[in-house]
């Protein structure tokens, strides 16, 4: 990637096609349903410190007005970007979705208990990769 100096500023040669995209343009895109039911947005992601790798989405669901949210994380393997609809796809309804693992906004899981993310990755495995 080699930068590039137009008008004062510095750039590195990427643009929004690119298939890169930073944490921050991630955090708050909306998730859908196959259907087009916007069922919340991306909170954080979980990175795997050793591969590097996307784990997890943890999305934002339900609440009102940023109260009473619950998080729910999803396998990162599970959502399928739609250009489209500018956000992800997810082959979860919303009751699906109700039922999955989730914690509270005052709580957090212990992500360093490997239990966790096997109930998570046990709940999504028959989901299709979208």
């Amino acid at each position: 990637m080699t930068n590039n100096t137009t008008n004062g500023s510095i750039t590195t040669g990427m643009t929004d096609k690119h298939d890169l995209i930073s944490s921050d343009k991630v955090e708050g895109t909306s998730v859908y349903s196959p259907s087009g039911e916007k069922l919340g947005t991306v909170k954080y992601f979980m990175v795997d410190k050793i591969s590097g790798d996307v784990a997890y989405v943890v999305m934002s669901f339900g609440g009102f007005l940023g109260m009473g949210n619950s998080y729910h994380p999803l396998p990162w393997k599970n959502l399928h970007y739609d250009k489209d609809r500018g956000g992800y796809i997810v082959a979860l309804t919303r009751e699906q979705l109700e039922a999955a693992p989730a914690y509270a906004e005052d709580t957090s899981p212990d992500w360093t208990n490997s239990q966790y993310g096997s109930q998570v990755d046990t709940y999504y495995g028959d989901l299709p990769k979208m």
